[in-house]
């Protein structure tokens, strides 16, 4: 009965302090994102110089002192869960010195103009407060696994997008895919004392506002399925490069990236920045704000802005830097619904430019449930709900025809098998 208790007052107490962490998270990376346009106020060109050198640094400082906090998070923290791995993983990749990196860093690279979003890395750090959390109470491996990292990472998404629904639902699609049943009260207690924390410090707010747009059902949903297959193979084509460039691309490219990494990253920067000078400065940051007027209709953005925003993400995600996707993501997939939205003058815009952002996600993610979830109450709108799914489904289908495997789960598979190899070589090494 003590035991119980004392897991209770961990759980409870972890998800108070993930809450707070990423309101913290939230407020600093909104501050540095602000500064960033103030700097380019002055110069659309100063980028060309300060994103570079800003990537570079930031690969340095990554690579010298906080390495493990490269990446979005979600694949790191999934791969803390592989039953195949040793502790090493998930001490190194949960560890509070890899959480500060990841804050530290993330915040650095939005001011810098990194195309990342800060949703990812709260996942692992929701996670790392846990396992800290229950390293401390001295909780056996198995609750670790299948409570605790599961419970913060879900956490970490029902306070970063204040969408308690979806971090449930992420926390079951995506990390838990050995999900047990008898964990799901103590993630459902996670996510809403998280949830709690966010209200309550921030007020009962909708991450992108309240959207009313509804399509009825007949000729409308013909855009649906145009949205699910765009958005779908688009989102395949997204997470097929990143998986590529994550398994190391051949040839004099490849050994350079492993050679030069830091050159590599100031490039990388250097061609986000030349994105950004193509989009009109529109591509820089999460893209919360441009994906926020796309649906309120007062958007100025080019026509390319999707496949740019696009663009600049997966460059800055190469570059070796910390910071999510799903921010990016979204933006990228309202900019793809308002493409769409031109060929169907006869559908609400607001309702394609939500399809676009689903259907995309989904692509991107291989998660359909996840997406239609947290886009539904992102934009605090339930009349959407079976056109949401419905995109995001199709999306599903269209994008394994491209991406036949999940990014996240891939890439933390990819994480777990190259620090399983290093391990093995490191042996050899003593042993010999």
């Amino acid at each position: 009965m003590i035991l119980n208790w004392k897991r209770r007052l961990v759980f409870w107490f972890g998800a108070i302090c993930v809450g707070l962490v990423a309101i913290l998270f939230a407020v600093a990376c909104e501050q540095a994102n602000d500064l960033y346009h103030k700097l380019i106020a002055i110069s659309p060109y100063l980028p060309l110089l300060t994103t570079p050198l800003g990537f570079a640094l930031i690969v340095v400082i990554t690579r010298q002192f906080f390495p493990g906090s490269q990446g979005s998070g979600i694949p790191q923290t999934i791969a803390s869960l592989d039953p195949k791995e040793n502790q090493g993983i998930r001490n190194q990749v949960l560890s509070l010195r890899v959480t500060i990196g990841k804050i530290m860093l993330t915040i650095i690279g939005l001011f810098f103009g990194a195309s990342v979003g800060r949703e990812g890395p709260t996942v692992q750090i929701g996670a790392s407060i846990m396992h800290s959390l229950g390293n401390l109470a001295r909780f056996s491996r198995h609750d670790l696994e299948k409570g605790l990292i599961l419970a913060g990472g879900a956490a970490g998404v029902a306070a970063a997008f204040n969408t308690p629904l979806a971090g449930i639902v992420f926390a079951i699609e995506e990390m838990g895919r050995s999900f047990e049943e008898h964990n799901s009260s103590t993630i459902l207690m996670a996510v809403i004392i998280a949830g709690i924390t966010s209200l309550a410090l921030l007020g009962n707010y909708s991450y992108f506002g309240h959207t009313s747009e509804s399509l009825a059902f007949g000729g409308e949903w013909s855009v649906v399925v145009i949205c699910g297959i765009a958005g779908g193979f688009l989102g395949g084509a997204f997470s097929r490069v990143l998986i590529e460039v994550n398994k190391g691309l051949p040839g004099r490219m490849g050994a350079w990236m492993r050679a030069k990494p830091v050159a590599f990253a100031a490039t990388c920067g250097l061609i986000l920045a030349l994105v950004g000078l193509a989009s009109g400065n529109a591509t820089y940051g999460s893209g919360y704000s441009e994906a926020k007027s796309l649906l309120n209709g007062n958007a100025a953005l080019p026509e390319s802005y999707g496949l740019l925003k696009m663009a600049a993400t997966v460059v800055s995600y190469i570059s070796g830097i910390p910071g999510g996707i799903m921010a990016p993501t979204l933006s990228a997939g309202a900019g793809f619904g308002a493409n769409i939205a031109h060929f169907f003058t006869s559908v609400p815009a607001g309702a394609t430019i939500i399809l676009g952002m689903v259907a995309y996600f989904a692509g991107v993610t291989q998660a359909p449930i996840t997406a239609f979830v947290i886009v539904m109450e992102m934009t605090d709108n339930h009349e959407m709900i079976l056109p949401l799914m419905a995109a995001a489904f199709i999306a599903k289908a269209c994008s394994r025809l491209v991406c036949p495997t999940p990014l996240f789960l891939t890439l933390a598979q990819n994480f777990v098998g190259y620090h399983l190899s290093s391990e093995s070589v490191h042996d050899s090494h003593k042993k010999y």
